[in-house]
């Protein structure tokens, strides 16, 4: 007897549509899986015999073939337990197929019966709606991800018998209360330290705004203890929220990395990631056997933290040109090739050299130049010429760090609700004038062109500037989008010199020996 059942294999960020065929027919007791499955589906054989005899069904005692369509698209984990399980009982009379039809399912099957979750329920929910699914029948700890698509019904189910029960009586109504979606995932930080914290580094603080305002990336070069992580912990609690389609889009990107805690929704607050920096170039960009997603692509929509950026090795910082440029990332491998979104806002810190006091009027540096530039050197110049920000930070004076262990008094820094107001001011206009609703820092050539009103003094002030220092043409147009934020902080519909001449203040290692 043949039957059917409806499942679908990760590609990327995709769901695809996988049909579960099993067929019974006569031979020595056995079941066979076929379709380029990998080992974790090998094994559901054995998590399937075993939950169904634990559940009080029949597992056939004949030869069992299962056949993963379409033969040659890798299926990968245990999410085709519950799909083979369901098949096989429809196969062996023990569940009437029609009632297979039209109804999707994944999930992992434990010995006794027990429904685990699988990560990219999301995915498989939106793949499932868009191919016109009657139902999606997943595990409980997956229902609330999967019920966040609108007009899919999602049948959540703790164990194998309550998925058979569901299949026989359709429940009336769809299940909205399944969990709480605070939105909060193990690797998404809260909103950060507060920019009250940060005494003194007006200069640090005034570049963190400039960056949170127009998604600029930034560059944090300091002796230790100057308040660089300190500055960078602080920028998640002064971006703007999450739009809706940013929160689906982030949470479908999590569950398939795995990293959405079970029973969460949506999520609501912006990532911020910090490798270490001994991780590897697949760790940060991503790719490896099955092509996961890297911090890079985890940091979608967030921040992502590299400290100690000197101490990377070159060719993994190097991975990151194209993403912050194009902000996204193609993996490509001989069978396939996948996109990854990375839209992010990057914070680098570093010391200024190997022993970390080179410029420090009162510790003397024991490195000599050929040293620093040695040091410089594994940041490679194009990899600087793609960061908009670059500031040198000192060390703070104890008279600027004694108003920490006091009360507050009207002279504390200003904290990041006041400076997110000015920042959320500025983004509405930034978004009304600026075509597409971007950022300026992800505004082309010629929407820079079009939009970014620049007066004739800034602009002489620019072509100086660019002959001077010779810039790069990417490294000028950067220039001009610093501008045009800080025009936008200022509330100024047109970019004049000052504005321009402030954005150039930002502009400390174009060349490493003379920001040393």
């Amino acid at each position: 007897m043949l039957a059917r059942c409806s499942g679908a294999a990760l590609v990327g960020l995709e769901a695809v549509e996988v049909a579960v065929e099993v067929d019974i027919a006569p031979g020595l007791p056995g079941l066979q899986i076929v379709g380029l499955a990998d080992a974790a589906v090998q094994e559901s054989r054995e998590r399937v015999r075993a939950a169904l005899r634990n559940s009080g069904l029949r597992p056939p005692l004949t030869r069992v073939v299962v056949s993963l369509a379409p033969a040659d698209l890798r299926k990968q984990g245990p999410a085709f337990d519950l799909p083979i399980a369901l098949a096989v009982l429809a196969a062996s009379g023990q569940l009437n197929p029609e009632l297979l039809q039209g109804i999707w399912c994944a999930g992992e099957l434990g010995l006794g019966g027990a429904l685990r979750p699988v990560r990219g329920a999301l995915s498989l929910a939106l793949a499932a709606h868009r191919h016109g699914a009657r139902a999606l029948l997943v595990p409980a700890a997956n229902g609330a991800e999967a019920a966040l698509v609108e007009g899919l019904r999602v049948w959540p189910a703790a164990t194998l018998r309550e998925a058979l029960a569901l299949l026989r009586q359709p429940p009336a109504g769809q299940p909205r209360t399944l969990a709480s979606s605070d939105g909060r995932c193990d690797t998404a930080a809260p909103r950060g330290r507060d920019l009250a914290e940060v005494q003194g580094q007006a200069h640090g603080r005034r570049a963190l705004e400039i960056a949170a305002t127009g998604q600029h990336h930034l560059l944090l070069v300091g002796p230790p203890g100057s308040g660089k992580t300190l500055l960078a912990s602080c920028l998640p609690g002064l971006l703007p929220p999450l739009l809706p389609e940013e929160q689906l889009e982030l949470t479908q990107l999590y569950s398939v990395a795995g990293l959405l805690p079970d029973g969460h929704g949506l999520i609501q607050e912006r990532p911020f990631r910090s490798p270490h920096h001994s991780c590897s170039a697949a760790a940060l960009a991503g790719g490896g056997s099955s092509l996961r997603a890297g911090e890079v692509s985890l940091a979608h929509r967030g921040v992502l933290f590299l400290d100690e950026l000197a101490e990377f090795r070159r060719d993994v910082v190097n991975q990151l040109r194209q993403p912050l440029e194009q902000g996204e990332l193609w993996l490509s491998r001989a069978r396939q090739r996948l996109r990854f979104p990375c839209a992010i806002t990057l914070v680098a810190a570093t010391n200024p050299c190997p022993c970390g006091w080179a410029g420090d009027p009162d510790h003397p540096c024991r490195c000599g130049t050929a040293q620093r530039l040695r040091y410089w050197g594994r940041l490679a110049g194009p990899l600087l010429d793609r960061i908009d920000l670059q500031v040198v930070m000192r060390r703070p004076r104890a008279q600027q760090l004694r108003p920490r262990l006091e009360p507050p008094h009207p002279s504390q820094a200003e904290g990041s609700a006041a400076v997110a107001e000015r920042i959320a001011a500025a983004r509405e206009r930034m978004l009304q004038r600026n075509r597409d609703g971007l950022a300026n820092g992800a505004l082309s050539s010629r929407q820079l062109g079009q939009c970014g009103q620049f007066s004739p003094s800034a602009l002489n002030l620019w072509q100086q500037a660019v002959e001077q220092r010779c810039l790069s043409a990417r490294a000028a147009e950067r220039l001009l989008r610093v501008a045009r934020t800080i025009a936008d902080l200022d509330a100024c519909d047109a970019v004049e010199a000052p504005a321009l001449a402030e954005a150039l203040s930002y502009r400390s290692f174009d060349q490493p020996a003379r920001g040393l």
